[in-house]
């Protein structure tokens, strides 16, 4: 009951901070298990694994020009035909107390912050606002209007579990589901949920392939995968890859199914293909791991 959900969270002490309405194309309930029975009244507390079907904010072309009249923006395109603007950002210092200046890459659906001087040893040369445009329009032409992914939800009397819950991030939050069904709990991160699980007993595998490959490229999360090898987010020439790390002697078997490799300073490393076949392609590298 949402009631009991929200006394669960005035009792915790979090609901005067506000519940958060969480909005999106559509949310479905993939699955759901209770983890937690509270002995004296019965009450349970549920785990709620929710997919969440989002529009992906876009910029055109035109918008992105005027965003660079209005930032200092520079027109960059790659050797790969891909684009972006550079604007100025705030600058680091290194360990001897020298300044190093700094750019935000913008890129259709990812910001980077990377000092010039790799920028400069990069891929990326400015160019006229014209090969810019067709440049950013042909990539934004291919590129999916919505993104899926999920979200993993403890509903229900949360008080007695409260600790096992990661503390960094405590709020109440509430959505509806495509089919009415009005939810309200304390969401978990995907790269949290794993320890969660198992100190509530449940020992089952809950990352699927899509949600890691989400994880790495937009929360830099590492993944420990069997075999001694780490999935991992890294940056080439600025750009995001998907690497496995200590896999390079099982080159042959994941080239096969659809892995690179390729020499970086003298060294082959093993990388997944950043596109939508990057699940499959994991999925695949896991049964080979065992």
């Amino acid at each position: 009951m949402l009631s009991q959900q929200i006394e669960t969270a005035i009792v915790a002490g979090v609901y005067k901070m506000g519940v958060e309405t969480l909005r999106a194309e559509r949310f479905t309930v993939e699955s759901q298990e209770a983890v937690y029975t509270h002995p004296p009244t019965g009450s349970v507390t549920n785990y709620l694994k929710i997919e969440r079907v989002q529009k992906n904010n876009i910029r055109t072309a035109q918008e992105m020009v005027e965003f660079a009249a209005k930032y200092q923006g520079q027109f960059m395109v790659n050797e790969k035909g891909r684009a972006a603007i550079t604007i100025p950002t705030h600058s680091l210092f290194d360990s001897e107390g020298g300044v190093v200046p700094r750019v935000l890459l913008i890129r259709p659906q990812k910001e980077t912050r990377l000092p010039v001087q790799d920028l400069e040893s990069s891929t990326w040369g400015q160019v006229s606002i014209d090969a810019f445009t067709a440049a950013w329009s042909i990539e934004i032409d291919a590129l999916p209007k919505f993104t899926t992914d999920y979200l993993h939800l403890m509903t229900g009397i949360l008080l007695p579990i409260w600790k096992i819950l990661p503390q960094s991030s405590n709020r109440v939050f509430r959505l509806q589901t495509s089919d009415g069904q009005k939810i309200l709990g304390r969401v978990v991160n995907a790269h949290d949920i794993q320890t969660v699980r198992e100190q509530l007993g449940l020992k089952n595998q809950l990352l699927s392939p899509a949600e890691l490959v989400s994880l790495v490229l937009n929360e830099g999360h590492s993944q420990q995968l069997p075999g001694g090898v780490t999935l991992r987010r890294s940056y080439i020439a600025a750009e995001p890859r998907i690497e496995l790390v200590n896999a390079i002697s099982l080159a042959e078997r994941l080239l096969a199914v659809g892995c690179f490799t390729e020499i970086i300073n003298w060294k082959k490393r093993v990388f997944i293909p950043v596109s939508d076949k990057a699940p499959a392609i994991l999925a695949a590298v896991i049964e080979i791991l065992g």
